[in-house]
């Protein structure tokens, strides 16, 4: 049988004020703030479902729904959705809360992507990652597209490689 792990183990729930320094020129959360929060937090849940070292692939999706102001807090709320043998898919929700009010919102969502690889954390070099088990309604409607997703992701990758080999990497200045 194959080993696999349910989406609750992999779930972090992290949460942030937002501070006037955290806001961009419009008054909102910088976006490349919460970027950092969203690897962070997606990072944690990758390790808790598998127990090894993994590295960020990709950031898929990143749909920015509603502005996070000044004084509200992010609530960042990632768990693995998928997986296929050394590659983790994580769901990340966004969710801001006006504190004075208490009124909450979605914020944003996305889906990122890690490689487990060998490293200090586990040196061996064959494995496979456990498999994911939703259950909730939730975690069945984020999880059950991830082949879809996968396929898709893997095909805009493939046309991406052909994109970027064509790209210079001198630069302007030298």
């Amino acid at each position: 049988m194959e080993e696999f792990r349910y989406c609750r183990e992999s779930k972090v729930v992290q949460t942030h004020r937002i501070f006037p320094s955290d806001l961009n020129p419009f008054g909102a959360l910088f976006g490349g703030k919460l970027m950092t929060f969203i690897d962070d937090a997606s990072s944690i849940s990758i390790t808790r479902h598998c127990r090894r070292g993994a590295v960020t692939a990709s950031i898929d999706q990143m749909n920015f729904l509603k502005p996070l102001e000044n004084n509200h807090s992010v609530c960042v709320e990632s768990y693995v959705s998928g997986t296929h043998h050394k590659s983790m898919e994580v769901f990340v929700k966004v969710i801001g809360e006006n504190l004075v009010t208490g009124e909450r919102y979605l914020a944003a969502t996305c889906f990122t992507t890690f490689v487990a690889v060998p490293s200090h954390m586990n040196e061996e070099k064959e494995f496979t990652v456990p498999g994911v088990f939703p259950e909730t309604e939730e975690e069945k409607l984020v999880c059950h597209d991830y082949e879809k997703r996968r396929t898709q992701r893997l095909a805009e990758r493939s046309e991406y490689k052909e994109f970027a080999a064509k790209l210079s990497t001198e630069l302007p200045w030298g």
